[in-house]
């Protein structure tokens, strides 16, 4: 498999060439004395520009991580995978995090206001990397390709980028529906400038986000292809994930759907890294096929503390050795678990389930601001498999990459649809399925099981897929994140935890989009 150049490699003038938009507003026109006309004068600047759309899941800024291209925020927060991570997980049972940041204490208490910084980051985040998929498509037409003499097989390769930018678009737009419900939409055939952006619906949202994966599947690369960049493997895994969760967008349950598209991927040449840890340590590059789609990081020329930096540094404190994980001069002291994840990897007669990886002695959280009350999770290290650290700036950013995707999520998508009546699929191949990752778990079968039913997936997601930004989504799906018939430590504001509101299930539209779009309309609730 070739891989994408580290997305740090083009943190130079190209890749903000757009940069200069100030606020959400999806259709403002980007400020800067780089022109269209100069940036796609040739095929090698439409590769560029496809390189830069990557890299602006991995990036802050042209310039380090000192700026953003999103205002509002502090640049150290406003890494995509950051803002995501956060939002899918401070909100849950699966972490907690020491530090009063502004905004944070809310999440961690389900307690967030129209006006979070972290939830208005990722929306702007979300939208801004949007609006430079809309620049781009808008600038590859046949028409513009014609202009400029692009012909041939340039032409081509630039209409598989135009597939692989839609993906990154859906991919956004996904994020926005499933974080935010109803936010505004604009694609590369709106004017830009002239009106604001007008609001969709969930259920509206849904079906573009569907039409859109469909149509470009054809274009796109097949699976394999290229590691860090979108193919077929990758429109197929997020068709999978729409799909299982289309009931909580639409109302309407797509299951069988979930399946056909799981059974895709599982199908197309990926397979299990033999080793659960390789895949959270920088080895994760070397003979990985279980990576379907990720966000690369360079600790050397990606200057971000976001991304992986965040997912290390922010899980130790200088007693744990940071040095062991690759970042000797880190340690952030302030994201750790909640004791409902623990609870999931129980000692049954001294057969380990090994993806559990804690530090610490004390699982139950009683005060948020203590870093030692809740169990470190030391699940990504900046390190190989041998224990040798990947290189990193000042000893402290990260040169691990992050899967978006991976194969055993498809597994597990495969078994919770087949179990909730969807077609197409077996129990017995769910089973085996499910016993694959048990066995590389455990080491050997003695963790397997002989029986599973719908409730057994959301235990089973949390022990694989556990920070990698799936809990909420997860949790809306089994009707646990909202109401009270599923609490964890500090859920509504209360140590016990106390029952939540269901207008809960979507975030809140900011507050200052709201001010400066007069076409939206806050969600329900808020």
């Amino acid at each position: 498999m070739k891989k994408l150049h580290k997305i740090a490699l083009v943190s130079g003038m190209f890749l903000m060439s757009f940069s200069a938009c100030k606020k959400e507003d999806l259709n403002l026109k980007p400020t800067n004395d780089v022109t269209a006309t100069e940036v796609y004068a040739t095929p090698k600047g439409y590769s560029e520009a496809l390189i830069k759309l990557y890299a602006s899941f991995g990036l802050t800024s042209a310039s380090g991580s000192s700026a953003s291209e999103i205002g509002g925020i502090d640049p150290g927060f406003a890494d995509f995978l950051r803002l995501f991570w956060t939002s899918q997980e401070l909100t849950t049972d699966e972490a907690v995090c020491a530090w009063n940041d502004i905004g944070i204490p809310e999440l961690n208490r389900s307690t967030w206001a129209t006006d979070n910084v972290f939830l208005r980051g990722l929306y702007s985040r979300s939208m801004i990397q949007i609006t430079f998929v809309n620049e781009f498509l808008r600038e590859s037409t046949p028409e513009k390709l014609a202009e400029r003499g692009i012909t041939g097989n340039d032409a081509a390769d630039i209409q598989k980028y135009r597939a692989e930018a839609r993906f990154l678009r859906a991919y956004q737009y996904w994020v926005l529906m499933d974080g935010f419900g109803n936010p505004p939409f604009v694609t590369e055939e709106n004017t830009i400038g002239k009106v604001a952006p007008k609001q969709i619906t969930r259920a509206e949202l849904f079906k573009y986000v569907e039409s859109e994966l469909l149509a470009i599947e054809a274009d796109l690369a097949e699976p394999r292809s290229v590691y860090g960049r979108a193919d077929k493997g990758a429109d197929w895994a997020l068709l999978a994930r729409l799909y299982l969760n289309a009931e909580v967008y639409t109302g309407t349950p797509k299951y069988t759907e979930a399946v056909t598209y799981s059974s895709k991927v599982i199908n197309a040449g990926y397979a299990l890294k033999s080793n659960y840890q390789d895949l959270f340590n920088t080895s994760n590059t070397e003979n990985n096929q279980e990576a379907i789609l990720t966000i690369n990081y360079d600790g050397m020329k990606g200057s971000n503390f976001g991304g992986t930096t965040f997912l290390i540094n922010a899980a130790l404190n200088p007693d744990m050795n940071p040095a062991s994980y690759g970042v000797p001069n880190g340690a952030w002291v302030g994201n750790r678990t909640r004791q409902n994840l623990p609870a999931l990897f129980p000692d049954t007669e001294g057969n380990l389930d090994k993806r559990g990886v804690f530090f610490g002695s004390k699982p139950t959280v009683d005060d948020i601001n203590t870093f030692t009350d809740g169990l470190a999770v030391t699940k990504f290290k900046n390190v190989n498999a041998q224990g040798v650290p990947a290189p990193s700036l000042d000893g402290t950013l990260s040169s691990l990459d992050f899967p978006i995707f991976r194969l055993a999520e498809q597994y597990l998508i495969y078994g919770e649809a087949v179990t909730r009546g969807g077609a197409g699929g077996t129990t017995a191949q769910a089973l085996a399925y499910v016993n694959a990752l048990r066995t590389r778990a455990y080491g050997n079968a003695s963790g397997n099981v002989t029986s599973i039913s719908t409730n057994f997936f959301i235990d089973e997601r949390a022990r694989e897929l556990y920070w990698e930004g799936h809990r909420r989504t997860d949790l809306i799906r089994y009707g646990r994140f909202t109401g009270g018939n599923y609490l964890w430590p500090f859920k509504g504001g209360e140590q016990a935890g106390r029952a939540i509101d269901e207008t809960r299930n979507i975030f809140p539209i900011p507050a200052a989009d709201l001010i400066a779009n007069p076409n939206l309309v806050q969600n329900p609730g808020y």
